[in-house]
């Protein structure tokens, strides 16, 4: 379906009353534009202020500890990656506008303010400002898709309000409220994130190998009903602390279908694509990561292996991968990636595999490692933003609006 059309008026024939040339500027027409291009710069210049933190050489009052750290790489970073791609997406699958021009720029304000207040704000302030921006967030999404009549994703909307009650938990247990341990809650999160991704990924991944990879023929398996409910069990399980026996099948059994499920899609013939081949190789961490779940459910391995398997090779991947391809598409470029693309995606693809050596391997190398994969992860982002900040800031390349 196409974009419906959202004009941005000339300064010249502006009519009074119209909005200001600041909220119709091109960055304002659609809500990857600015959230895609700020998450990429705060994905850039956190992870060296959470290693410098880490390895004492910041100085006091920020307050970046690890559940700073945990917190905004999910609830700050992908969230607003999450809620820029589904106002992007619930446009196309509405021809309906979602928030752009002043509504986006104080959702984007609000983001901002969360950013700030987690990171040198007081606890209470803090807590109620992070958490206010994903209902507000979700709310006009919401309007959008029961206008339209789209039932098929208002369960997106449910998972936003899930994503919405697992911050509140965070901060309640940060402000000693309950009796919770911060992993919990941000653990949750990343789960239904990963089931985001498992469902949408199921419904595109399979299309657009077949539309760019050169005699694929991608089978679009119902296995991807079951992929979310092996998801699903497996997380329950590891946040209901249920005993090894259980949580470990489930998990290898998560891993097993989402690999099964990847394989239907034929990644081997995505190879010489990069645009593919990294949504095939992200979307292959799912398996890796409940597979290492299981492992640690079993006293194998340390959780964080598993988490950053989901968090830096599967999320991490698949956003960057979809944030380029969006960015593409959506400001009319070809679909096609050069080297600054590769670059990006083999970058986060060492990272993820640095970070989950650093959980595994010698103590001795944890550092190095942790290093090495967080200088991948900042330039991966920072060159996001350096190359696609111009088309995000400028008009649409075909003369189109969106």
């Amino acid at each position: 379906m196409a974009i419906t059309p959202i004009s941005e008026p000339s300064p010249s024939a502006a009519a009074p009353g119209a909005a200001p040339w600041h909220a119709g500027h091109a960055v304002w027409q659609l809500g990857f534009r600015p959230f895609y291009l700020l998450a990429a710069v705060f994905a850039a210049i956190s992870i060296p202020l959470w290693l410098a933190s880490y390895a004492g050489l910041l100085a006091g009052g920020l307050h970046v500890g690890l559940g700073w750290h945990m917190h905004e790489m999910v609830f700050g970073f992908a969230l607003a990656v999450v809620v820029g791609f589904l106002y992007t997406a619930g446009r196309n699958w509405t021809g309906l506008p979602t928030p752009h021009g002043a509504q986006l720029m104080a959702l984007v304000a609000l983001w901002l303010a969360g950013r700030v207040a987690m990171l040198c704000g007081p606890g209470l302030l803090a807590a109620l400002v992070d958490w206010l921006f994903l209902p507000l967030a979700a709310w006009p999404l919401y309007l959008v898709l029961r206008r339209s009549g789209n039932t098929r994703n208002l369960f997106l909307v449910g998972l936003l309000a899930l994503l919405a009650l697992a911050n509140g938990l965070f901060h309640a247990a940060v402000l000693g409220w309950l009796p919770l341990s911060l992993f919990v809650p941000v653990q949750a999160a990343i789960f239904i994130i990963v089931l985001i991704e498992s469902v949408i990924g199921a419904r595109v991944i399979p299309m657009f190998t077949r539309n760019g990879a050169h005699g694929s023929t991608p089978v679009a398996s119902p296995k991807r009903a079951l992929v979310a409910v092996a998801c699903m069990a497996a997380a329950i399980a590891w946040l209901a602390g249920a005993p090894a026996w259980l949580t470990a099948p489930l998990a290898f059994c998560a891993a097993g279908v989402s690999l099964a499920n990847l394989l239907a899609w034929q990644p081997q013939r995505t190879v010489r694509v990069p645009l593919l081949w990294i949504l095939h190789l992200s979307y292959a961490w799912i398996g890796i990561g409940f597979a290492l779940l299981a492992l640690a459910s079993l006293g194998l391995l340390p959780a964080s292996a598993a988490f950053h398997a989901l968090t830096v090779g599967s999320m991490a991947g698949l956003i960057i991968g979809m944030m380029t391809r969006t960015t593409l598409g959506h400001t009319g470029r070809p679909l096609k990636g050069g080297q600054a693309e590769a670059a990006m995606y083999w970058l986060i693809q060492l990272g993820a595999l640095a970070r989950l050596l650093a959980a595994i391997g010698p103590a001795a190398l944890a550092m190095p490692l942790l290093l090495a994969a967080g200088a991948c992860w900042s330039l991966a982002f920072g060159l996001y933003a350096c190359v696609y900040a111009p088309y995000l800031w400028r008009a649409r390349v075909d003369g189109r609006e969106g």
